[in-house]
């Protein structure tokens, strides 16, 4: 997907995103991504160092070589215009798509082609991972506390919308669960 009004991919703002909380190598992007942003955005390692290639040479980002023991390490700050084209990105609001791809609820809006039985695992399956996202998300609470308390408000706020977008998931799945078979095929 690219911003067509700013012109980066999504990717790419991820990842120029990323070294402005701080992360310096494309390692380190990989890790804190996976810390925080991999429950509701997918970044792989494959399009993280091309886009920190793209910054850099479009003067978004800095590199600086850093050599580590016998690995080559080249770490990253953003620059002033990189700053600028976050934020750029960031105040452009309109339209913001919504992109959701949930296996999950694929596989349960196709349920009436199986038997009630599987269709009800099914369901149990989705409530049991949705339950499971919670209790995961909820551990990092102290982590998005650290965040907050250094002024970055809204990592704690993204964590909490997953967090009640899980439980509401978990919740529906329980509701329906309960409710008394209208149509036995």
């Amino acid at each position: 997907m690219t911003d067509t009004s700013v012109g980066l991919p999504v990717h790419t703002y991820v990842v120029l995103g990323m070294v402005s909380l701080g992360a310096r190598s494309g390692y380190e992007i990989k890790q804190d991504v996976e810390r925080s942003i991999r429950f509701f955005w997918t970044i792989s390692q494959a399009q993280i160092y091309p886009s920190l290639e793209r910054l850099e040479r479009d003067g978004l980002v800095r590199g600086q070589e850093r050599p580590s023991g016998r690995r080559r390490r080249r770490t990253f700050e953003i620059t002033a215009a990189g700053q600028a084209a976050l934020r750029a990105w960031l105040a452009d609001v309109a339209p913001i798509p919504f992109e959701l791809r949930d296996v999950g609820l694929l596989k349960l809006f196709f349920a009436n082609a199986t038997s009630p039985g599987d269709a009800a695992e099914l369901l149990e399956a989705v409530r049991r991972r949705s339950q499971e996202r919670v209790a995961t998300l909820a551990a990092i609470r102290p982590a998005a506390s650290e965040l907050e308390a250094q002024g970055n408000l809204y990592p704690s706020l993204t964590l909490e919308m997953g967090i009640a977008f899980h439980q509401a998931m978990a919740d529906v799945c329980a509701d329906f669960a309960a409710r008394p078979r209208h149509h036995q095929r």
